[in-house]
């Protein structure tokens, strides 16, 4: 049996993407899932590339070259502790275990400890991008055991997104949990720098009275500047869109409730640990909490009248206003996540390297943004003000 150079368990979209990105770059894969279904559509989709699509963990571990290289895309928490428990009585020493979730740090510190002495070499990393950015590019933020790193760069390095000069946004972090607590900062100044976007198109709506359409074409303008990043450019885009039922813009009939997967919090409460004042992170987290109490919210909007504005200024200077109060309030934003990293790597005595961490990362210009968060907690389904 042909041996495969890297291994994939969990077999989602962002599972698949990474595989078909691996091939790509000349990797064979093999992948693997509990759901017998995903394991199916991965055959089907993989269909004749170097790709082997494994029904056994029996199966997936035999199709693997030494040292297995084993990537984990499932959901963080309970999920990654079974498929470790799975597949550690099967690995030998040298094989690289990865976790690729959004792991809370701590986790993967645990996890680090338990498997010290096995001589299985584990990482947690973080891989921001969505799903597009899994086919095409991620950034990747490899922490844990350094001797994994030699055996995995290569594949990691050679599947990420580039900088304008060729760079990989990719390299080792730094030990223990430092890869996921990059990640999870990187999202953190994601939650505030949508939150910010949102707050931005509320003045321009309900100060200036712009339509949707007309924010689309200032958006797009303001992505050509300094403000120019994936978020922004996206944010024009939906701004265009129609709803195809009603004919309205698709962000006055979106529910206006913002889920959030954990990372944001988790950035707030280290932050508040490690005595960094990380507000603007913070109250985008809490902004969506806040989105999250629709009733109230609705009960409130009954009762509660906000006074009617009434712009009478210079509308060209107010919107270079949003504009500026945008761009230094990312500032604030980043900085603050920088200063938690410096803080942690105090604490953790990580060594993270700042500038390899800023220059390997488009940081939240490669993320997705939720249609939801765009109606600013001020627009219900029905059209309605809140």
């Amino acid at each position: 049996m042909e041996k495969q150079h890297f291994g994939i368990v969990g077999l989602g979209v962002m599972g698949e993407n990474l595989a078909l990105n691996i091939e790509s770059h000349g990797f064979s894969v093999v992948g693997y899932d509990t759901d017998a279904k995903k394991v199916e559509n991965f055959k089907n989709r993989t269909n004749g590339k170097k790709v082997v699509a494994a029904k056994s963990v029996a199966d997936f571990l035999q199709t693997l070259d030494v040292p297995r290289r084993i990537l984990m895309m499932v959901p963080a928490g309970k999920a990654v502790d079974a498929v470790i428990g799975d597949l550690r009585p099967h690995l030998t020493s040298g094989d690289v275990l990865i976790d690729g979730g959004n792991t809370f740090f701590a986790d993967t510190d645990r996890r680090l400890k338990a498997l010290e002495g096995s001589g299985i070499l584990y990482v947690g990393t973080g891989v921001s991008g969505g799903e597009e950015g899994a086919l095409r590019g991620p950034s990747i933020m490899p922490g844990g055991n350094p001797d994994a790193w030699p055996v995995v760069k290569p594949i990691l390095q050679s599947i990420a997104a580039r900088t304008e000069d060729g760079w990989p946004c990719c390299e080792w972090v730094g030990n223990g949990g430092a890869g996921h607590f990059v990640k999870m900062v990187h999202n953190g100044i994601e939650y505030a720098d949508m939150q910010m976007i949102c707050e931005a198109h509320f003045l321009m709506e309900r100060v200036l009275g712009a339509t949707p359409e007309e924010e689309s074409a200032i958006f797009a303008e303001w992505n050509k500047g300094e403000l120019n990043s994936y978020l922004i450019e996206i944010t024009a885009d939906i701004l265009k869109k129609k709803d195809p039922d009603t004919g309205k813009p698709l962000v006055h009939v979106i529910l206006d409730t913002a889920e959030q997967k954990g990372t944001g919090k988790w950035t707030s409460t280290v932050a508040l640990d490690l005595g960094i004042p990380a507000q603007t992170i913070a109250d985008a987290v809490f902004a969506r909490m806040l989105s999250a109490l629709k009733k109230e919210r609705v009960a409130a909007s009954a009762v509660l009248k906000g006074p009617a504005v009434k712009f009478t200024g210079d509308k060209k200077e107010f919107l270079e206003m949003i504009r500026k109060a945008l761009f230094c309030s990312k500032i604030c934003s980043y900085a603050q996540g920088f200063q938690l990293l410096r803080a942690a790597n105090v604490e953790y005595k990580w060594n993270l390297n700042f500038g390899t961490i800023s220059r390997t990362q488009p940081w939240p210009t490669c993320c997705s943004i939720h249609t939801s968060q765009m109606s600013s907690l001020h627009i219900n389904r029905h059209g309605e003000k809140l």
